[in-house]
């Protein structure tokens, strides 16, 4: 808990602005890289705008809109790199800014693996009926995933810097 007595969750960008937002990896042009809270498929991060006022990007003015764009290019990259040198049946990534559940623009970067379901391995990562993948602490961001967390922000520094 903050001072304030809310979580960090309530107020992901906010937080990250305050320093607070423990899964963030690099503030970029036009909002904050973060990990993301399940890892049942290593690796997954989003894209966070970095004002909690935008809710889609047609909401962003064209030049902060291909900025936008380009950060979700570099972070789906770093993740695509780390993932690969970490994990050898490493497939892709996916790229998906949905917006149905939390208000504010952000984009999920999904790595895909040779390894999950046969029944799982082509369709949407939303189609994970396994409330564990979800909810469940055998997924949840925690120390363990901290070279994972380190190989995603190395690459994001080579491909920024």
């Amino acid at each position: 808990m903050e001072e304030t007595g809310t979580d960090w969750r309530d107020d992901r960008i906010g937080s990250a602005h305050r320093g607070e937002n423990p899964t963030v990896l690099r503030r970029l042009d036009s909002g904050f890289a973060v990990i993301g809270d399940r890892q049942f498929l290593p690796g997954y991060s989003l894209l966070l705008a970095d004002d909690p006022a935008v809710s889609r990007l047609s909401g962003l003015p064209r030049a902060r809109r291909t900025a936008y764009l380009a950060d979700l290019d570099r972070l789906a990259e770093a993740v695509e790199r780390a993932c690969a040198r970490l994990d050898p049946a490493f497939r892709r990534v996916n790229i998906e800014i949905l917006g149905n559940a939390d208000p504010y623009l952000h984009a999920h970067i999904w790595p895909r693996y040779d390894w999950e379901p046969a029944d799982r391995l082509t369709r949407p990562v939303w189609l994970y009926e396994d409330e564990e993948c979800w909810r469940g602490l055998r997924h949840a961001l925690a120390p363990r995933h901290d070279g994972l967390r380190a190989a995603v922000t190395e690459e994001l520094d080579r491909l920024t810097g």
